[in-house]
């Protein structure tokens, strides 16, 4: 999980779908009209590339990598990123995980104070992780992760358990030990025991909150952000599943 804050909207980056959830449901996101939300969330799993027809027939039988930091439009998120830093509504893609394809129909998000934006390997590209300010990695045992994408694939995205085993020890393992978790050094706070951890995440969540408080004031002064910086001083900085 990771975090951006951008001249007019901060966005918060979060490894892992759960604890992303959680921290909109402890902030009470959930229950408000998407139009007047201060806090939105996305998640990279919106954003993987179109696949060739070649690409969607191996993908057909489980052999397509989509855990592989290729495997997402590294373009599409940059130009969506900044546009969220600017506070402009934006149109996020939605991901048919049974064809493997792009839908039609795009999401549309509206500019809010604080982005969460969910996924894996955003870390992995220097290029998308300059540009956030407060990045968070989740981190959760082996055998959550697991149990949650059986779980998931089997429910959500009608596959079976031998093939969802198979493409775990295959792509889903190899990957994350490769491209996900040496990216935890970039992180500037590592949550323990994921989506269990009450205590850091609401730690996040009152440091949101604080963002939120101090929201009317960065809107106003578009050059300030939370940390008080230009915009200037922060354009130049630099710290920075299928």
């Amino acid at each position: 999980m990771r975090a951006l804050v951008g001249s007019l909207s901060s966005l918060v980056w979060l490894e892992g779908q759960p604890a992303a959830s959680k921290i909109m449901e402890l902030l009470g996101q959930n229950e408000i009209d998407h139009h007047q939300r201060q806090v939105a969330i996305l998640s990279q799993d919106s954003f993987y590339r179109v696949l060739t027809p070649e690409q969607k027939a191996k993908a057909l039988k489980g052999q397509f990598n989509f855990d592989h930091p290729d495997a997402f439009d590294n373009d599409l998120i940059i130009a969506t990123l900044w546009d969220i830093k600017e506070g402009k509504t934006v149109h996020i893609p939605v991901y048919d995980f049974v064809s493997h394809s792009r839908k039609e129909e795009t999401v549309t998000v509206y500019p809010a104070d604080v982005v969460l934006f969910e996924g894996i390997l955003m870390f992995y590209s220097q290029e998308i992780r300059d540009l956030f300010q407060m990045k968070l990695f989740v981190d959760t045992d082996a055998d959550t992760r697991l149990s949650r994408r059986v779980l998931r694939d089997i429910s959500e995205r009608g596959r079976d358990l031998e093939s969802v085993l198979a493409q775990y020890i295959t792509f889903v393992k190899p990957a994350f030990e490769e491209f996900c978790l040496p990216t935890k050094k970039y992180a500037d706070v590592i949550i323990p025991r994921g989506v269990d951890n009450l205590v850091a995440i609401n730690l996040i969540v009152q440091h949101i909150q604080d963002i939120l408080n101090g929201g009317l004031t960065k809107r106003l002064n578009g050059w300030l952000n939370v940390y008080g910086t230009t915009k200037k001083q922060n354009m130049e900085s630099s710290s920075r599943p299928h």
